[in-house]
C-alpha cells in the first residue's frame, strides 16, 4: 500500500512541475519605422553570419548572399517576427530555474523515501 501512494505522489508531483512556455510575439509591426527595420536585419544578418550558423546553411546549399537576399524579400512583419524570436532563443541545456525545479523535486523524492521506510 505504501509503495502504491508513494508512485501516485510522485507522479503527481511530476506532473504539479509547471511548464516553461514563453510569450510568443504576434505579427504586428505594420507601422514600424525603418530604423526598427534596419536594426531587426542587422541582427538578424549578425546571427546569420555566426560561424556555426553559417556552416549550418552552407550544409544546406546556402551561401551568405541567398541569405541576404532572401532577407530582403521579407515583410516588415516577418522581419520583426523572426527578430523577436531570435531574442528568445537560448543555447540547448536546461535554465537555471529549471535546474532549480529538477532539485526540488529530487529532494522531495528524497525526503518522501526516507520518512516511508
Amino acid at each position: 500500500m505504501k509503495k502504491s501512494l508513494l508512485a501516485v505522489f510522485v507522479l503527481v508531483l511530476i506532473a504539479a512541475v509547471p511548464t516553461f512556455a514563453g510569450p510568443m510575439p504576434s505579427k504586428t509591426a505594420a507601422n514600424q519605422s525603418l530604423d526598427s527595420r534596419a536594426a531587426d536585419i542587422a541582427m538578424i544578418r549578425d546571427v546569420a553570419a555566426n560561424d556555426q550558423v553559417a556552416a549550418v546553411l552552407a550544409q544546406h546549399g546556402f551561401t551568405q548572399a541567398q541569405v541576404n537576399d532572401r532577407l530582403a524579400q521579407l515583410s516588415p512583419q516577418d522581419v520583426h517576427q523572426l527578430a523577436q524570436n531570435l531574442n528568445q532563443l537560448q543555447a540547448a541545456g536546461l535554465t537555471q530555474q529549471e535546474w532549480i525545479w529538477v532539485g526540488i523535486g529530487a529532494l522531495a523524492a528524497l525526503i518522501l523515501v526516507v520518512a516511508l521506510s
